[in-house]
């Protein structure tokens, strides 16, 4: 497993840390749906990760003009990703949405960084 993808996994983590707060949050506290909190979670995560991504991951050298907007781009398609794999798993009622997050973080997890490492960065 390349050093670059386990960096990545870890600046995804605090992002996703963020994520799931919020998530949880919103569910257990306001009862939002499980899908729209998970989206609000996902915002922020992707905010805290473009910094950590473009300074330490990929330390790269592409103007934030250039990345941000790719960033963004595959952000929203991860996100869009995240609410369909979350949104099958609680239809199936097999799962409880923590679960079902946990899931779609992984998927998530494998689809931004091909993205990201191919296009943005």
């Amino acid at each position: 497993m390349p050093i670059q993808f386990l960096r990545y996994a870890g600046a995804g983590a605090i992002g996703t840390a963020a994520q799931f707060a919020i998530l949880i949050a919103l569910v257990e506290r306001l009862g939002t749906n499980a899908v729209v909190a998970s989206t609000a979670g996902a915002l922020a995560g992707a905010a805290i990760n473009y910094a950590l991504n473009h300074r330490l991951t990929f330390a790269s050298d592409v103007p934030h003009a250039r990345a941000f907007p790719r960033f963004a781009a595959v952000a929203m398609a991860g996100m869009a990703l995240n609410a369909l794999v979350l949104a099958g798993m609680l239809a199936a009622g097999a799962t409880h949405y923590v679960v079902a997050q946990i899931v779609a973080t992984g998927a998530v997890l494998c689809f931004t960084y091909a993205c990201n490492r191919t296009w943005t960065f």
